[in-house]
């Protein structure tokens, strides 16, 4: 959700947030979905984008009104030509209580600063919990920012955050994490997960996830409740126990008595 939205340049916050959203609309990423939300809610009307340009993970470009407008990361804006120089400390102050900074720029003019709140899944912190103290270890790969990244990960107990990551470098994060002679498993449920769930010595996924995502994957969780993925390597550590245990019965049973029947 939108919790803050900063004008800067003599832009007000109406204007921010409306064409934020205008520009949103064709967007179906989380965060793009968050600023139409949030324009919705405060009641402003939104225009139909002329043109629209997406770079998965990094920011969008569309015309609204006559008017060219970008929305995305410090750095996409930054890549555009525009200076963000000025607004680092507010960035920063951002990222630090765990929001996602987005700039929107309007006909190459920084706008705006938007705060957007990661929320975090009820049941989560329990489910990280339970993994670790079943001896594995949780890993969180995400595109925020390691400030950002850092401050959700100490929230619900992670240790190890590979932040900055990119939609296509998510499979290469796991073969990091295979290089380290780990068995990874990979939990997700969107359409830029699917490489990075196939590329995982087991792949799963979200139950209200994409399809590609549970195409992609060995295990599919039929609801959204991370503490599934607990109860799925439990299930799995239970059926290997019981085979273990009826293979061993198996054997000592023949050794006993095939030598009785000869």
């Amino acid at each position: 959700s939108v919790t803050d939205v900063i004008p800067v340049n003599g832009f007000n916050r109406e204007a921010v947030l409306r064409l934020a959203a205008s520009a949103e609309r064709g967007s179906e990423h989380p965060l793009g979905q968050a600023v139409v939300k949030a324009a919705q809610d405060a009641g402003y009307t939104l225009s139909q984008p002329e043109g629209f340009d997406s770079e998965s993970g990094r920011g969008i470009r569309a015309t609204i009104e006559g008017q060219e407008v970008l929305v995305g990361s410090p750095r996409f804006i930054t890549e555009q030509g525009i200076a963000v120089t000025d607004y680092e400390p507010r960035i920063e102050a951002l990222q630090a209580q765990a929001r996602t900074a987005i700039l929107v720029a309007i006909d190459s003019h920084t706008a705006g600063v938007l705060g957007i709140a990661d929320t975090i899944k009820e049941g989560s912190t329990e489910a990280i919990a339970a993994l670790q103290t079943a001896g594995l270890e949780v890993v969180m790969i995400t595109g925020d920012n390691p400030l950002t990244a850092q401050a959700i990960a100490a929230e619900v107990g992670i240790k190890r955050v590979m932040a900055d990551v990119l939609p296509g470098q998510k499979a290469d994060a796991i073969k990091t994490l295979q290089t380290e002679s780990k068995r990874v498993a990979m939990v997700g449920d969107g359409i830029n997960d699917a490489p990075a769930l196939a590329q995982a010595d087991v792949g799963i996924a979200i139950g209200t996830g994409t399809d590609i995502a549970m195409e992609a994957s060995d295990l599919t969780l039929m609801s959204g409740d991370l503490r599934g993925v607990a109860r799925a390597i439990g299930l799995s550590k239970a059926t290997m126990r019981t085979i273990y245990q009826n293979l061993f019965w198996a054997f000592i049973y023949n050794i006993i008595l095939i030598p009785v029947a000869m």
